[in-house]
């Protein structure tokens, strides 16, 4: 059951952050202001769901692989302090700034330099998740390639 709870939440923390990343991008190329600050507000929302499933993932992945000590265990280790670093100290907050700034309909330099700096840490956290996904399928042995 406890593999089941942490293959869910990470999977929902994943689809969130990568529909977060598609969100933020095609809303800046294609939609109006009125738009990205619509979608930064959603954001916020989504948080509701982003923090738990990744604190549950987190706590989950750790209690899974307390024993284990295989290279694949080591790595998603490895990544997963970093992958909830990069959320508590880059993403939240700059969900929180940019959210304000769109709806002041403040998109300056400050803005903007968050935003680059936002989906950078965006998608190394998708990367990273891709890749503790990658490794947990293994683990599991529902993807055999090396």
């Amino acid at each position: 059951m406890k593999t089941r709870i942490h293959v869910i939440a990470g999977v929902v923390g994943f689809l969130t952050i990568l529909s977060f990343w598609i969100s933020t991008v095609s809303v800046e190329l294609f939609a109006s202001p009125a738009a990205v600050a619509a979608v930064k507000s959603w954001i916020l929302y989504g948080m509701i769901v982003l923090v738990p499933a990744m604190a549950i993932a987190g706590a989950t992945g750790m209690s899974l692989g307390r024993k284990r000590r295989d290279r694949l265990t080591k790595a998603k280790r490895t990544r997963m302090p970093v992958i909830a670093a990069n959320g508590l100290l880059i993403l939240v907050p700059s969900a929180f700034f940019l959210a304000g700034r769109a709806e002041a309909g403040l998109f300056d330099g400050w803005f903007y330099a968050m935003q680059t700096l936002e989906l950078v840490a965006g998608a190394a956290n998708i990367a990273m998740m891709g890749l503790n996904i990658r490794d947990g399928l293994r683990m599991t042995r529902r993807l055999l390639l090396t």
